[in-house]
């Protein structure tokens, strides 16, 4: 099983918002399996949010996200995927979210985590999952070979 991450949970492991939040990030990244992959369109979000919200420079910006870039494998934003988004805008997705989605799904995803996108839909073989609801998702704990983070 393999997960994809939404730019939430990077944002938060920058430490945006708040430092409860950015320990259940870090914890979750640490038990996460090597495969985790990082849609492109939740590193561009990244870039923006470190730089609007967070008052990062943009080189500290950029740096941050080619650290994360670097970290997991990218899903890729293509042509196709792009179609599939659309499709999914329809269905009362945003474009950010039916492109993290459809990119994740395209990868190979099974699990795509997100704080604040459709928890328990399940979509094309990717369920989206809030890593920090409790109790947890069964298939978050079975991703992480664990019954909580």
């Amino acid at each position: 099983m393999k997960a994809a991450l939404d730019t939430n949970i990077l944002a938060y492991a920058e430490g945006l918002n708040d430092s409860l939040k950015k320990e259940q990030a870090w914890r979750l990244m640490e038990k996460l399996p090597e495969d985790t992959m990082i849609p492109v369109q939740a590193l561009g979000e990244l870039f923006t949010i470190l730089v609007r919200k967070g008052g990062r420079t943009p080189a500290d910006a950029r740096t941050a996200v080619l650290r994360w870039e670097y970290a997991f494998s990218l899903a890729d934003t293509s042509g196709p995927v792009l179609v599939t988004a659309l499709e999914l805008v329809t269905r009362q997705f945003s474009i950010r979210d039916a492109v993290m989605l459809s990119a994740a799904a395209d990868a190979g995803c099974s699990l795509l985590l997100s704080e604040d996108m459709h928890s328990g839909l399940t979509w094309n073989g990717i369920t989206i999952v809030n890593p920090f609801a409790q109790p947890m998702h069964r298939l978050l704990a079975q991703l992480l070979n664990s019954p909580s983070i």
